[in-house]
């Protein structure tokens, strides 16, 4: 078997992640429902204008810490500025200590994701992170969820995951296109820039995932783009290319 190079995704493919911020969303809308109650403002309409406050964020500064705790103060002020509700600095910081509290959760990993990196490993593909995010929390989750070994030196963070970015990981060291693969759970991030980059793509769908990483497909695939439903079906489907090719 021909030995390839594996970029994985981080967040929502190796390791929990939206569900934990969607946790704090909830407890969030339903606060501010009780808040705005006289308004009758529900909680669909407030997760609505978070999720377009958020995505509006991330595409205009890439993932920073302040990001989703400023988009749940944001939320609070335009609601308040729509009905003429006086602004509380009490609640303004009580938003912003829940939204910080996101960074605070465990690093639970998904099913089969040590013992199929463990396999990856000793078929003797090399291993890479490539993850979206600021790298002392990356490198924080990383090491919680025990991945360091599979990884070393070779990680990358950065704070915009896109066709630009994935290209310059891959002019800068010795990857060779035909042989390398990203591996994740996001066509905005994962996918569309490993297709644009003419490397292999492997999409694992999250259940319930962020809208922000829900996009067409409108690249042209020039190797693989496979998708699977779990971890551990990796090994085989790259085994399978590989030996078709």
């Amino acid at each position: 078997m021909i030995k390839q190079t594996l970029l994985f995704d981080l967040d929502d493919t190796l390791i929990h992640c939206n569900k934990y911020f969607q946790g704090v969303i909830d407890h969030f809308a339903e606060q501010l429902a009780l808040w705005f109650a006289e308004y009758r403002l529900g909680t669909d309409e407030i997760k609505q204008k978070q999720l377009d406050i958020d995505i509006s964020g991330v595409t205009r500064f890439g993932f920073t810490l302040e990001h989703f705790p400023q988009s749940l103060v944001d939320t609070y002020l335009q609601f308040a500025a729509v009905y003429g509700r006086p602004v509380s600095e009490r609640e303004t910081a009580w938003l912003k200590e829940l939204g910080w509290s996101v960074y605070d959760q465990d690093a639970e990993p998904y099913p089969h994701m040590t013992e199929t990196l463990e396999e990856l490993r000793t078929d003797g593909h090399q291993l890479c992170l490539y993850t979206g995010g600021v790298p002392a929390v990356q490198h924080k989750k990383v090491k919680k969820a025990g991945l360091e070994a599979f990884f070393e030196n070779r990680m990358f963070v950065r704070r915009h995951k896109n066709t630009e970015a994935l290209d310059g990981i891959l002019k800068s060291g010795p990857f060779d296109r035909k042989r390398t693969w990203m591996i994740g759970n996001s066509i905005r991030t994962d996918v569309l820039p490993a297709l644009e980059n003419g490397i292999h793509s492997i999409y694992l769908p999250s259940p319930n995932d962020w809208e922000f990483n829900l996009v067409e497909v409108n690249a042209e695939p020039q190797g693989a783009f496979l998708t699977l439903s779990s971890l551990k079906e990796i090994r085989y489907a790259i085994r399978e290319y590989t030996s078709s090719g």
